[in-house]
């Protein structure tokens, strides 16, 4: 299918608005046409038109670029797609936010020395209280290389996502590891980190 086609064939913006291919296009400095044309190809190939849609309407939402492994997707149960954000991604969208004021991190850890829980605290500016997210090291861990290897940074990992989640409302994605619960394991198998090309139904 060309390239026009493929055009002809997304869903088209409301009169006065850009489309939310054409806001990629501008933030990413390329071509709306060369665009559409290179994540179909690379990052969302197999994608219909309307999950391409969907995923180029969340990079916008959250200023995240898939070119940089900060976005990618895998068919999801029942059809569709899971947009996934890399802790890149999380982390980049946490320092965005105008009212962020930075984060700490706090382990406890067993009497061998082992991770029991990680917890985050994010300051904001315009809160009295910042706001504490505690993630508890055996509700999170996963029997793969990275758990296995590096608990500690992965568990930071995690509690940074769901911290950033609860201080400012960020939806409608996941992170690597809760995604595999949403997942068609039977189309493709969870990576344990972003794979080279964004996968799609």
């Amino acid at each position: 299918m060309t390239t026009t086609a493929l055009q002809k064939n997304i869903p088209q913006p409301t009169a006065g608005k850009p489309s939310a291919l054409n806001l990629m296009a501008s933030r990413l400095s390329v071509e709306p046409a060369k665009l559409l044309e290179t994540l179909k190809s690379t990052v969302f190939q197999k994608a219909t038109n309307e999950e391409l849609l969907a995923l180029v309407t969340v990079a916008n939402e959250y200023g995240l670029n898939p070119f940089l492994k900060e976005l990618y997707a895998f068919p999801a149960k029942g059809g569709g797609i899971v947009p996934i954000v890399s802790v890149d991604g999380w982390n980049k969208m946490l320092i965005r936010q105008p009212d962020f004021d930075g984060i700490e991190f706090e382990f406890t850890d067993d009497e061998a020395g082992n991770p029991i829980s990680c917890t985050a605290t994010i300051y904001t500016k315009s809160r009295s209280k910042p706001v504490k997210v505690t993630e508890y090291f055996s509700e999170c861990k996963r029997n793969t290389d990275p758990w296995n290897n590096m608990p500690r940074r992965m568990l930071r990992n995690r509690t940074l996502c769901q911290a950033s989640r609860i201080a400012f409302g960020f939806s409608g994605v996941f992170n690597d590891d809760e995604a595999h619960s949403v997942i068609d394991v039977s189309a493709t198998a969870m990576p344990t980190e972003p794979p080279p090309k964004l996968v799609a139904a």
